[in-house]
């Protein structure tokens, strides 16, 4: 998918003129790589962005990389899911302090580690393949923030 060069939609494959502002954008060469941002791939950085939040703090905070609408998303999508996972292990460990409930909250937790670390994964594959995956109520809020910058 191509960007328009004067107000950066995205706009279809080999289109020529921008349907939001009206402008002519120059027909990519066949060696051209798309979607770059400050020598890398936008696919490449937004996969980055999910290895910790530091990199996704970098990247929101870094010139080139934070004007990307791409990058910007997952790296708030990458932001608000650690702070969903850390609340959700804090809650089941305030949980697990009542007596009786660790033997309810320990498998809980193992449950919920297992399903993050998949879910992780798959938002690793879904930003390296240069796609915006939205998980249900972070997502949302994400693409927010990604387009309020």
């Amino acid at each position: 998918m191509a960007f328009c060069s004067g107000c950066g939609t995205q706009i279809a494959d080999g289109t020529t003129m921008c349907a939001a502002c009206s402008s002519r954008t120059a027909a990519p060469s066949a060696g051209a790589v798309q979607g770059t941002t400050g020598g890398m791939q936008d696919n490449v950085v937004g996969m980055l962005c999910y290895i910790t939040i530091v990199p996704a703090i970098i990247f929101l905070v870094m010139e080139p990389y934070n004007k990307s609408r791409f990058v910007r998303f997952h790296a708030f999508q990458m932001i608000f899911f650690c702070v969903a996972m850390i609340a959700i292990w804090i809650g089941l460990t305030i949980i697990g302090f009542v007596p009786g409930l660790i033997f309810v909250t320990f498998p809980l937790h193992m449950v919920v580690w297992l399903g993050s670390f998949i879910l992780w994964i798959i938002l690793l594959i879904k930003a390296n393949q240069g796609l915006m995956y939205k998980l249900p109520i972070i997502g949302d809020l994400a693409e927010k923030q990604a387009n309020a910058s």
